[in-house]
């Protein structure tokens, strides 16, 4: 009725089975190390995707206003945009900004040429200067008080003819994180009694 093993069978089928139970150990804690390690990448690229989706969306410039100059032929022969921080926003370097420029006949692509404080604008270059910075740090909106003009030489890159009347161009201003601020410009319908060098509001 009852099947008898002697000791070293028993002993046999133990060591088997225990050979058996810390391979499946093995293997499980194998596949966990494996699944923890997965997990913690999705994670970290997750977090990191987030951020930078973040950071496009807030770390960008706000344009308070905008006015033009008056050229010699009853035109717009530069634009001045007054910029801070938007709502939000973390410090914007404007060293590492760039503005698109485009227009019916141009497009150009144009970086910060002031370092100084001193603005100056180029056909590849926008000028910077300071309105308000609390700190000192010019080139780097990190304040909500922080103002700066950033000045755009129509007349230099539209090979010196500036824009004319009705005129439409589009400015897309962009962070180094990505950040952009779409800014639409319309030169006015007529300047008639403008003198050189009056501002217009755009």
């Amino acid at each position: 009725m009852f099947e008898i093993f002697n000791d070293d069978e028993r002993g046999q089928v133990g060591i088997g089975t225990l050979i058996v139970f810390i391979a499946m150990v093995l293997v499980a804690a194998i596949a966990a190390g494996v699944l923890v390690n997965t997990a913690g990448f999705l994670q970290a690229t997750a977090e990191d995707a987030g951020q930078e989706s973040v950071n496009k969306v807030t770390n960008r410039v706000e344009v308070v206003n905008t006015h033009g100059l008056v050229g010699a032929n009853d035109e717009i022969d530069n634009m001045t945009m007054t910029v801070r921080l938007a709502a939000g926003s973390g410090a914007v370097d404007m060293n590492e900004t760039s503005i698109k420029y485009l227009s019916s006949e141009s497009v150009v692509t144009l970086s910060n040429g002031t370092s100084t404080g001193e603005a100056g604008a180029t056909d590849t270059e926008f000028g910077l200067s300071k309105i308000t910075d609390d700190d000192g740090s010019f080139g780097v909106l990190n304040s909500p008080s922080d103002r700066y003009n950033v000045i755009v030489d129509a007349e230099a890159i539209e090979s010196d003819s500036g824009l004319s009347t009705g005129e439409r161009i589009r400015l897309e201003i962009t962070s180094r994180t990505g950040g952009t601020t779409q800014v639409i410009l319309t030169m006015p319908q007529q300047l008639a009694g403008k003198t050189q060098g009056e501002p217009v509001e755009l």
